[in-house]
């Protein structure tokens, strides 16, 4: 499938946002291990808390997660303190997504778990039982998936955890979320020095939840804001915390750099409320960023800048090699279709000096990753016309992207070759 899309003159929408699914996944987890019966509330709708609700709700013995790397790192852990006999698997692209370190975690654990296929990598096979817990280390400078699908098991292991973190910590935020939910549930865990997180063996309790919608989808929407003129836009977001605990939220700060406005209605604390984002005068000429917190934000913000002309050097994107696809050499590779000549280096940066060529204008494809195809599709505020390939993929995030879009007055065609 191939859509063409134009944007509005002016823009003016209010968007209900989806729910995050980064909470939603970490509470799904943890309402199972408490065995309770009271489900979050605002659960995201989408492919990867889809999944995870199918194979909890469920339990077969082969557990397809498809495309949700999040699914297969948390139920990983979470199939191996359950009794039963599991298979999980992924699609093609997942079989080749690493898993060796959280499976060597989980064995040091006393997990039971091989290889079906390809070592190090999905489909596994998983022998649930009760373990034991203790000490366990793995690198920092991994997916912090890996960290908090380790961390969420921890209150049922029957010596608790303790987890230590090597080298460089990426994405702490994302860490720092799964402990805020633990604890919200009754857990006892938390940093016991800067690289150390110990979790002791207490149970989680049940409770009423009310799960926040989602920062990482407004941030496709602080594009869309930035790439309009001063007055010509704006647009309202419900169901976010300013305090948000979701590494994501510095979207608001990062896009202040690029000229949007961030307004708050009055809410009481700790409570969602309504944000207003609109354009306004002075992005800066030059943007350095270190998305090691954020990395899901790195497409977004490479496409904005590019398209509002500002050079940048961003680092800490060593996660973007093993995402959905490899979003570093895609976001080039796509890049260059409209005319920015981007570069990386050392595998963790991307750069760009304002070079530019003819643009191809070809089909901006999207890899089977649902934010290359957000991230890209705002460029048509500049590229009347711009096409998408595949842009169904949305759906493993934000399924409601492009009806959103077209409630805002964005015209989305269906081309068929």
């Amino acid at each position: 499938m191939r859509i063409k899309i134009s944007a509005p003159s002016q823009l003016s929408a209010s968007i209900k946002l989806p729910a995050s699914k980064s909470i939603s996944n970490r509470a799904l987890i943890i309402h199972a291990l408490s065995g309770g019966n009271m489900m979050p509330d605002n659960l995201s709708v989408c492919d990867d808390t889809d999944v995870v609700v199918q194979a909890l709700e469920t339990m077969p013995h082969t557990i397809n997660i498809k495309a949700a790397g999040t699914a297969m790192r948390f139920l990983t852990a979470y199939l191996s303190v359950r009794e039963g006999e599991h298979v999980i698997t992924g699609t093609e692209r997942m079989k080749h997504r690493p898993i060796g370190v959280l499976v060597d975690a989980m064995r040091t654990l006393g997990a039971d778990i091989r290889y079906v296929e390809e070592e190090g990598f999905p489909p596994l096979h998983i022998n649930g039982k009760t373990l034991w817990g203790g000490q366990v280390c793995i690198p920092g400078d991994i997916s912090s998936q890996y960290v908090s699908a380790l961390l969420l098991i921890g209150p049922v292991l029957k010596n608790g955890l303790e987890l230590q973190l090597s080298g460089n910590i990426i994405s702490r935020p994302y860490i720092d979320l799964t402990l805020w939910l633990m604890r919200e549930f009754g857990a006892n865990a938390d940093w016991a020095s800067g690289d150390t997180i110990v979790v002791k063996p207490q149970p989680y309790c049940q409770r009423r939840f009310l799960i926040e919608n989602d920062w990482s989808a407004a941030s496709y929407w602080y594009e869309m804001v930035a790439l309009y003129e001063r007055d010509m836009a704006k647009v309202r977001l419900g169901g976010l915390m300013d305090a948000s605990k979701q590494g994501d939220s510095c979207v608001k700060h990062i896009y202040s750099l690029l000229g949007v406005k961030t307004q708050f209605s009055d809410h009481e604390e700790g409570k969602p409320t309504l944000v207003t984002i609109t354009p306004r005068m002075g992005p800066v000429r030059k943007i350095d960023f270190d998305f090691n917190n954020c990395p899901d934000l790195a497409q977004t913000v490479v496409v904005t800048c590019c398209a509002l002309d500002i050079p940048f050097h961003f680092k800490g994107l060593t996660s973007l090699k093993i995402k959905e696809t490899d979003r570093i050499e895609a976001l080039k590779r796509e890049l260059r279709k409209v005319g920015y000549i981007v570069r990386s280096a050392n595998d963790s940066e991307l750069i760009w000096d304002g070079t530019k060529c003819e643009p191809s204008m070809e089909p901006i494809d999207t890899y089977e990753d649902h934010r290359m195809a957000m991230a890209f599709a705002p460029l048509a505020i500049k590229f009347p016309g711009l096409a998408i390939n595949n842009p169904e993929v949305v759906s493993k995030s934000y399924p409601t992207f492009w009806d959103d879009l077209k409630s805002a007055g964005f015209t989305i065609e269906e081309i068929t070759d």
